[in-house]
């Protein structure tokens, strides 16, 4: 199995991986794998928050787990549920034969338990990567049931007991601050915050992504989004953005953009109507870094 034991040997395997990776995270994630704690990603939608842990599991040759929360999600569907059918069909065999011996504890065992993502995260023979992504928009009330998994990488099932991993995974957690996360997950995991890129970082990303563009063209994309971003929109664009674009770009033989360009592809930078008009409104200001645009 391997590791990442440096910071610069993150940067490298996760660059050849194509995801262009800055100090600060290639650290946070050195420091998650070494210490064998739970990393929370904080970050605006669509900046690679989802990308880090894909990455890592690709980089480590590790077995991806994903958990997608959403509203209403509780433990049965995401650390275990009995096999009711199983159980039955056991309780209607056992009628039959009238075996004495028989009690209810015997159909509460590892044959009749499913795994779902978390426990299957902690049986596995081998290290896995644990990716929960976007904690913030399950309800208050999950993030107690990950306490336990989170800090001792155990579960409790109440009718049979604990299970504790044989083998620590590789945990990720991602928000997108839709609302404040508790502060007793928060003092479970390190914690990282992913911003938008610097337009330097911003044009390595395009490049790795979209290689058929070329470096000038890349670099355009980049001042253009960097200025985009300091607008108020109803959803700015994020680096998933930034990606789509160019390779919309690419795809159209584009050698510069213009707003004709600009109007053609503004369904790869928005996704509401009123800011796909603001953009079209405004694009010879968005083009030219016009701060009157605001």
């Amino acid at each position: 199995m391997k590791t990442i034991d440096s910071l610069q040997r993150i940067k490298t395997a996760m660059k050849e991986k194509k995801y262009i990776c800055d100090d600060e995270l290639a650290f946070s994630l050195y420091l998650a794998q070494q210490m064998e704690k739970p990393l929370l990603l904080e970050g605006e939608p669509g900046v690679g928050k989802t990308e880090v842990a894909k990455v890592v599991a690709d980089v480590l040759e590790r077995k991806l787990i994903r958990l997608q929360c959403y509203e209403g999600l509780d433990a049965t569907s995401t650390i275990y549920e009995w096999n009711y059918a199983k159980q039955l069909l056991k309780i209607k065999a056992i009628d039959a034969t009238h075996n004495p011996a028989f009690h209810l504890e015997d159909i509460f065992t590892e044959e009749f338990l499913i795994a779902r993502p978390l426990l299957m995260a902690l049986q596995g023979q081998e290290k896995t990567v644990l990716l929960i992504d976007e904690i913030d928009r399950a309800d208050e009330e999950f993030e107690a049931f990950l306490l336990e998994i989170l800090s001792d990488f155990q579960v409790t099932v109440p009718e049979y007991g604990t299970i504790k991993a044989d083998h620590r995974p590789f945990v990720v957690v991602t928000s997108n601050r839709v609302r404040e996360l508790h502060d007793a997950l928060k003092r479970r995991c390190l914690y990282h915050f992913i911003d938008y890129p610097s337009p330097e970082r911003e044009i390595e990303i395009i490049l790795a992504k979209v290689p058929e563009l070329t470096r000038k063209l890349a670099a355009k994309i980049a001042f253009i989004m960097q200025n985009l971003r300091q607008y108020e929109f109803y959803k700015r664009p994020g680096v998933a953005e930034t990606l789509d674009w160019a390779e919309a770009i690419a795809l159209l033989d584009k050698k510069d953009i213009d707003e004709e360009t600009m109007d053609m592809t503004s369904g790869c930078l928005f996704k509401f109507q009123e800011d796909v008009k603001r953009f079209k409104d405004n694009r010879e200001g968005f083009l030219h870094g016009d701060k009157d645009t605001a």
